[in-house]
């Protein structure tokens, strides 16, 4: 069975504010359904491992993300994540990113993560992330120096959909600036539309209106 890695951050607010956060629970719910439906096997992880701060949980019209939530499964390896020291990348056919703004604190420059990644996509790995999720991808460097994103099309939360969020002044970096600066292209839609763009074995997706079509283009990528 196929398997893949979902990095979670280990960082529980809004940059340094004192806002609950962490990772938004719908970006990694949706496409948990999309593997659950593909008989797709996924591990959590996280930096230090264990329990993982999330946040969206109480959505009240996302039936989905409440669905998933519940699941004993889901629970138990929310509550264990497997810490990045402790992972085989050989065992993974894929790996995905969902968002929330307490990754751009920790998995956005986190080397241990950044070089699993490296050889995972050198060795013919798939690599999606949705929302904030593609901040994770900035680290990341290939055995011959260059960087990942260097030669990449790819798309992530814009910085219209910060201000609408009224996050614009409490995030750590305006990602959409920094992948503008490190990738080959960077693109958006309007504000909380759907965008997939699908680059080499890299996937990535706009915001959470995305992650559905990220898990199904996922799930393609790895089963070509």
């Amino acid at each position: 069975m196929k398997k893949v890695l979902i990095p979670l951050t280990n960082h529980a607010t809004l940059g340094t504010t004192d806002q609950a956060n962490g990772t938004y629970a719908p970006e990694l719910t949706h496409v948990l359904d999309v593997l659950h439906a593909a008989n797709i096997d996924y591990d959590i992880a996280s930096i230090t491992g264990g329990a993982v701060p999330i946040y969206g949980t109480d959505i009240e019209d996302d039936a989905i993300n409440k669905k998933v939530l519940e699941d004993e499964q889901v629970k138990a390896k929310l509550a264990n994540t497997i810490a990045v020291g402790d992972l085989n990348i050989e065992q993974y056919s894929g790996i995905f990113y969902p968002g929330g703004f307490g990754l751009l604190s920790d998995l956005a420059t986190n080397e241990d993560f950044a070089a699993l990644a490296a050889k995972h996509y050198e060795n013919g790995g798939v690599i999606s992330a949705v929302c904030h999720g593609p901040a994770a991808l900035l680290p990341i460097t290939l055995s011959n120096g260059e960087k990942l994103l260097s030669t990449k099309s790819v798309t992530a939360f814009t910085r219209e959909e910060e201000v609408d969020y009224n996050t614009i002044n409490d995030i750590p970096f305006l990602l959409e600036e920094s992948l503008a600066r490190t990738a080959a292209r960077y693109n958006k839609v309007q504000p909380w539309h759907e965008l997939v763009i699908e680059d080499e074995r890299v996937i990535t997706g706009q915001n959470p209106t995305s992650a559905h079509a990220v898990g199904e283009a996922l799930i393609k990528a790895i089963n070509a």
